[in-house]
């Protein structure tokens, strides 16, 4: 699509072409607007909307007319906040036609749109704009793959950490139960220190997703015996609950998402199973709908999901309720 050309610099010089004249001059935009849309968020909601923001900047870098408008990404939203509320709304149709020819996932293209809404909300709240952005999500069919390995894949996955007796076994064993358990994240398992573990209580302080305080979570017998067995080998030195390991397995800093993602994809293929952390979670979901005979409620306690909605097509999923009604009106 053909995008708007704005005339001017970033610097803010006057912008005297009355067509395209943007309705703000960039230097009398707030300076530090994406300061003020991260602060109070947790640090891994302020990773994730940083690297979405970072990827509109690149989008209207690659524009004709709009790289001198995008050397960072504070600068690509000013950009966006300055110009027409009509082009505004083509530059994220444009963004959004791109992010779909480039092969993304939907779920991605319509978190990053939504980056972009919240940003402009933020600076319709400070006044610097009277408009919303209107460009809508792509077609999406979210949790598609609710069930996860089941679990007998996550048992056999367990004994595959535990052939290992060393300290990257006993780890890895934590992790697993911990992600599967109580169905932790990958980023609420890396973000916890020792702090957050209490051991008399027997419960960890899980920072969940989208929030800003962490909540205690009760954690079963045979999960506490895991943490409590890696602790031993990690020690009682503050700091992240889960470190690296060097080959002489001391520890090496703060376990990453991309590693314990590569922890259990190791751990599944070692039994012939292809997942990933999140599919643990969805197993624990999974069979806490079995267990309990589809209560809803009481599960959304367990996964900490705000939105019930979620939830419901986890049950949909377990119960396979299209497949039942096509049972039920096929012919013989």
């Amino acid at each position: 699509m053909s995008l708007p050309v704005l005339p001017g610099d970033p610097a803010g010089q006057d912008v005297s072409d009355a067509r395209h004249a943007p309705a703000l001059r960039l230097d009398r935009i707030q300076e530090h607007l994406l300061d003020a849309f991260y602060a109070g968020r947790s640090a891994n909601t302020v990773r994730a909307y940083r690297r979405d923001h970072e990827d509109f900047r690149t989008f209207v870098a690659r524009q004709d007319g709009l790289a001198a408008f995008a050397a960072t990404a504070e600068q690509a939203v000013r950009m966006l906040l300055a110009v027409e509320h009509g082009q505004a709304n083509a530059l994220a149709l444009g963004y959004r036609t791109d992010m779909v020819r480039r092969g993304l996932q939907p779920a991605t293209v319509n978190r990053r749109l939504a980056a972009l809404r919240s940003v402009v909300r933020l600076g319709n709240t400070l006044g610097l704009v009277s408009w919303a952005l209107d460009i809508e999500n792509v077609d999406s069919v979210t949790y598609r793959d609710t069930r996860g390995p089941g679990r007998d894949g996550v048992r056999a996955m367990v004994a595959q950490a535990k052939e290992r007796t060393d300290a990257k076994g006993l780890r890895d064993t934590a992790i697993v139960r911990l992600l599967h358990d109580v169905a932790l994240r990958r980023g609420e398992v890396v973000s916890l220190d020792l702090e957050h573990y209490e051991s008399r209580r027997g419960t960890v302080a899980v920072l969940g997703k989208g929030r800003t305080q962490r909540e205690r979570v009760t954690l079963p017998a045979a999960t506490r015996t895991a943490l409590e067995a890696w602790i031993a080998v990690r020690g009682k030195d503050p700091g992240p609950l889960f470190h690296r390991l060097d080959a002489a397995g001391r520890g090496e800093g703060r376990l990453t998402g991309a590693a314990v993602y590569q922890v259990i994809r190791e751990l599944g293929a070692g039994v012939g199973i292809a997942t990933r952390p999140h599919g643990l979670r969805h197993s624990a979901i999974t069979a806490a709908l079995d267990a309990s005979n589809g209560n809803i409620r009481a599960v959304q306690r367990f996964s900490r999901h705000r939105d019930v909605r979620v939830l419901q097509t986890y049950d949909d999923n377990r119960a396979d309720l299209a497949g039942q009604m096509a049972a039920l009106i096929a012919e013989d």
